[in-house]
């Protein structure tokens, strides 16, 4: 029998409490595993911390093993869902541009609908009198530009999800998505 093909977890889920995390994460794989795929989630790392390690040597550490977490992987599932700003985590961008610099296809969620334009004041300009894209897009010309041409799609929450952050019939729907991309 095959391996089921890998499929690496973006988000903001790691900050969330670990039950809530486990909550989202378990419902994600199950998705997943309905599809024949295995989901990756970030926190599936075994790393352990001395006390005295210094900060930044432990945030190495979780950049190394994520990193080779999506090297293992087949392709991305990211929640891009605005987190501590207008736009998704940093991380989970960055994870993004990662695997599409792979050639791996990147599929995308989020359960805000607006324009990335509105999010941002929905202006010309900001407070600062910088530029304000309006391309009449969910996220950065580049961020969504990256995902389709990966082969990959954003998907728009058309109803709130049973979570701020997730909604089951959303990536669902990414999922279903990426089956047909890897199929061809």
């Amino acid at each position: 029998m095959a391996k089921p093909k890998r499929i690496y977890l973006a988000g903001p889920e790691v900050f969330f409490p670990a039950s809530e995390h486990q909550l989202i994460v378990a419902e994600k794989k199950r998705l997943l595993r309905e599809h024949g795929f295995e989901g990756v989630d970030p926190l599936d790392t075994k790393l352990t911390f001395s006390d005295g390690q210094p900060k930044p040597d432990r945030g190495h550490r979780i950049y190394k093993a994520n990193r080779e977490l999506m090297d293992s992987c087949d392709a991305i599932i990211a929640n891009l869902t605005p987190f501590r700003g207008i736009s998704g985590d940093p991380g989970t961008v960055y994870e993004v541009g990662y695997m599409i610099g792979q050639g791996k296809p990147a599929f995308g969620f989020t359960l805000d609908s607006r324009h990335y334009r509105e999010r941002a004041g929905a202006t010309d300009l900001d407070n600062m009198s910088h530029t304000i894209e309006d391309f009449e897009l969910s996220d950065n010309l580049m961020l969504e530009g990256g995902i389709c041409e990966s082969g990959g799609q954003l998907f728009l929450a058309e109803q709130p999800g049973e979570h701020p952050f997730f909604s089951a019939a959303l990536f669902d729907r990414c999922v279903q998505a990426l089956t047909y991309a890897l199929s061809r």
